[in-house]
């Protein structure tokens, strides 16, 4: 997005920046060793979340809400095996077919989530739960398990599983990715019916659906920022304002009216939820017709707002 500062300006832009930087108005980067040991650490914390929400809640509720997880919760139902067991035994093929398949770079993104996850499967397996309520069980293993999967997915890493499988059947068949997760979460969750009872694959759809706007949350945060395009005749006004009442940067784009054809400004705003109002405001007070479209932005990246991960 293009920023309009306001009239003055420092002539130097290499001595402001050093002077923001020291100012802390600027994010260093992190350098590669920290990057990775940050990582890491989001994926074990991750992991051992996903581990406690399986225990607590998706395995005593039996909701098998898709995954490796899932099926190992079906495999504990007839065979009495540990849940552990099977994920490691489903995990570990489903990663070797990965790295031949795949590529290395992509396998040993897994590799540590798929040893992990198990492991702390294990070693939380006697944790005693809180309810015995199904439904409470896929609304608190959801979240939990979405809470997980956020923290290991902005460590940039995996808990391999039936994901993997996805990406193999993506790769080989064209089947979009969405939809290949998709299929496999449902035949999962339809063998969760026919094993354990009808109610609990409906129970497992609703934690299916809470894991994956939880998972939307943690990647892109609570606050929700809003983006206005603004029409007007007065739009250099209109800007003016915006830019010394409001303190926000601005983006001007030339468009063309679909009937009449007449080049015009529209102008683009991005703004914090509790300042839309006073937008509304300002535009208001420089052309009561202006045509003003506000919408939510799902992430927005850059000064006065989320430094760049």
């Amino acid at each position: 997005m293009e920023h309009r500062e306001k009239a003055t300006k420092d002539p130097d832009p290499i001595r402001t920046h050093k002077k923001r930087q020291r100012n802390g108005r600027i994010k260093q980067p992190p350098n590669a060793k920290q990057t990775m040991f940050i990582n890491l650490f989001l994926l074990m914390l991750g992991s051992f979340v996903i581990a406690v929400s399986f225990n607590l809640f998706l395995l005593p509720g039996g909701i098998a809400s898709g995954g490796v997880s899932g099926i190992s919760i079906l495999v504990q139902r007839v065979t009495g095996i540990p849940p552990a067991y099977t994920q490691w035994a489903l995990n570990i093929p489903l990663f070797i077919a990965g790295l031949m398949m795949l590529g290395r770079r992509f396998a040993l993104q897994t590799a540590i989530g798929s040893i992990l996850l198990p492991l702390f499967v294990l070693l939380t397996a006697d944790w005693p739960s809180p309810t015995h309520n199904a439904l409470l069980a896929a609304i608190y293993g959801g979240i939990g398990v979405g809470i997980g999967l956020g923290l290991v997915f902005r460590g940039r890493g995996s808990t391999g599983g039936l994901d993997l499988a996805a990406q193999i059947l993506h790769k080989y068949t064209g089947l979009r990715l969405g939809l290949a997760i998709a299929c496999f979460d449902g035949l999962v969750i339809a063998a969760a019916g026919f094993i354990i009872s009808p109610e609990n694959a409906l129970y497992a759809l609703i934690g299916l659906f809470v894991t994956s706007k939880t998972i939307d949350v943690v990647q892109t945060g609570l606050l929700v920022s809003k983006v206005a395009f603004i029409i007007s005749d007065k739009a250099d006004l209109i800007s003016t304002t915006v830019l010394n009442d409001l303190d926000r940067g601005l983006t001007k784009l030339d468009a063309h009216g679909g009937y009449t054809g007449e080049a015009r400004s529209v102008l683009m705003v991005v703004v914090g939820q509790n300042e839309v109002s006073k937008l509304k405001l300002l535009v208001k007070s420089v052309d009561p017709a202006a045509f003003v479209i506000i919408s939510d932005t799902a992430e927005v990246l850059g000064e006065g707002f989320k430094h760049t991960e």
